[in-house]
C-alpha cells in the first residue's frame, strides 16, 4: 500500500461547483512518483478543471488536495512544477529561444546549454530563432513542452500535449513525454484520445461528468474485466459466432471489424478449431487478445464516450 511520501499528487474529494454546474464530484486520486499518469476522459469531463485546481488556478469548492506529499507549502511545490494548461501563452514577435531566454531569466537563471537541449529535445533546433508568430500550432506546442522542462521539474502537468500536432509529431512528442517519466519525475497527462493515453501512460483516471470512474495501473484495469481473449478470422465469421455461442466455457463472442473476440481460456483454442471445422468453417487466423484501453473505457462506461458539453 502506498503512504503519502509515494504520492506526488493526492486528492480528496476535491470538488468544483460553477453554480448549478458541478465541474468535478468529489475527486480522489493517487499518482506515484515516476510515472506518467494519465487523466483520461471527453471534453467537459472535469480534466483540466482538476488540472486548474492543482495549480491553483482554481480555487477548489470542497475537499483538498497534496502535492509532494505535502511536506512543502503549495507555493514551494510549485517551484518543482512545470504545466501546460489549455494553450501555451509566448511572445509573438520574439523567437522560440528568446522566449525560454525570457522565462529562464524570470526564474533567475542563465543557461545557453539547456535551452539548446530542450529546444534539440523538442525538435526545434532548426527553428528556434524564427519568431514564435510564424509557429504552426504544433510547433507551438512543442516549445511549450521545453518552456515546462526549464529548470528540470519533478512534477510535470500537461493538458493535451499534442493538441494541433501531425501524425509524425505526435509519436514524436509521445515518446518525449514517455521518456520523461522515467525515473523519479512524474507526469500528469490529460487528454480525450484513448490511443495516446494507452501508448504513453503507465496509470490512468478516467473521468466522466465530474466523477472518477475508474484508476490504477492501465494493463490491471484492462485485465480486472478482459479477462482471456481469442481473437480470430474465419471463412465465415457469422456462422462462426452462432457456433461459438452455444459452447458452455465461452462467456462472450462478439464481432469485431473482420475479426471475432472470444472470452475464454486461450488454452481451449484448438476446441474452438475442431467445432468450426466440423461445420465447415475454417480458422484463417488465430491470436490471443487484450482488450484495449478503448474497449475497457466502453465498457465501464456503457459506450457514453463522446465530447460533452
Amino acid at each position: 500500500m502506498m503512504t503519502s511520501n509515494d504520492l506526488v499528487i493526492e486528492t480528496k474529494a476535491l470538488t468544483k461547483r460553477y453554480g448549478n454546474i458541478l465541474a468535478v464530484d468529489g475527486l480522489s486520486l493517487e499518482v506515484p512518483r515516476g510515472r506518467v499518469f494519465g487523466l483520461l476522459g471527453p471534453n467537459g469531463s472535469g480534466k483540466t478543471t482538476t488540472m486548474g485546481m492543482l495549480l491553483g488556478l482554481v480555487r477548489p469548492s470542497a475537499g483538498r488536495f497534496s502535492l509532494f506529499g505535502g511536506s512543502a507549502t503549495h507555493k514551494e511545490a510549485l517551484t518543482r512544477t512545470g504545466a501546460i494548461v489549455e494553450f501555451p501563452s509566448f511572445y509573438p514577435h520574439l523567437s522560440g529561444r528568446d522566449n525560454l531566454a525570457y522565462f529562464q531569466e524570470i526564474s533567475g537563471t542563465s543557461d545557453v546549454t539547456e535551452l539548446d537541449e530542450l529546444l534539440d529535445k523538442v525538435g526545434l533546433s532548426e527553428r528556434g530563432k524564427d519568431r514564435f508568430h510564424t509557429y504552426s500550432l504544433g510547433m507551438k506546442q512543442r516549445l511549450g513542452l521545453a518552456h515546462v522542462l526549464l529548470g528540470d521539474p519533478d512534477l510535470l502537468i500537461l493538458d493535451e500535449p499534442t493538441n494541433g500536432m501531425d501524425p509524425d509529431g505526435m509519436a514524436e512528442v509521445r515518446d518525449l513525454i514517455r521518456s520523461l517519466g522515467d525515473g523519479e519525475r512524474t507526469v500528469l497527462l490529460s487528454s480525450h484520445l484513448l490511443h495516446e493515453v494507452e501508448q504513453v501512460c503507465d496509470s490512468v483516471a478516467i473521468l466522466s461528468h465530474g466523477r472518477l470512474v475508474a484508476q490504477g495501473r492501465v494493463d490491471d484495469l484492462i485485465r480486472s474485466l478482459a479477462g482471456e481473449k481469442i481473437r480470430l478470422r474465419t471463412t465465415d465469421n457469422a456462422k462462426a459466432v452462432e457456433l461459438i455461442s452455444k459452447l458452455d466455457w465461452v462467456a462472450d463472442v462478439t464481432s469485431k471489424g473482420d475479426s471475432i473476440l472470444v472470452s475464454a481460456p486461450t488454452e481451449r483454442s484448438p476446441e474452438l478449431t475442431e467445432v468450426l471445422s466440423r461445420s465447415a468453417v475454417y480458422v484463417a487466423e488465430m491470436t490471443s487478445g487484450q482488450m484495449s484501453l478503448e474497449e475497457y473505457y466502453f465498457k465501464i462506461t456503457s459506450g457514453a464516450y463522446g465530447d460533452e458539453a
